[in-house]
């Protein structure tokens, strides 16, 4: 039977800046682009919004930040578009999103 080190014996030939390099790039390989919307997407979304706004319907917006997806679920208490500004109001806290990050809303009800 081979007795092998594994990677310990590579571990002398990483440099340190290296290394970080390979974990920036592994971390740019997960980010996903941020999808194209056309004007049927926002339409939809659009209807969506004033549907779950007007029944304060519990609803899941789709948000796209930093090359990654985020959830957020709760009832939509305002939309202000001068300031792009949607406030969502979920059991903890009333949180303030922008409209230019949402991607998709879901009514859950």
């Amino acid at each position: 039977m081979i007795k092998d080190r594994g990677m310990m014996k590579w571990q002398g030939m990483m440099l340190t800046e290296h290394v970080t390099m390979l974990k920036e790039y592994n971390q740019e390989i997960k980010r996903t682009p941020k999808p194209q919307l056309d004007e049927w997407d926002y339409d939809a979304i659009q209807h969506t919004l004033d549907a779950a706004l007007k029944s304060k319907a519990d609803t899941k917006v789709k948000l796209w930040r930093d090359g990654e997806f985020i959830y957020r679920r709760g009832t939509i208490e305002s939309v202000d578009i001068q300031k792009r500004i949607l406030e969502l109001d979920d059991p903890f806290s009333l949180i303030q999103l922008k409209l230019d990050e949402i991607v998709d809303v879901t009514i859950m009800d």
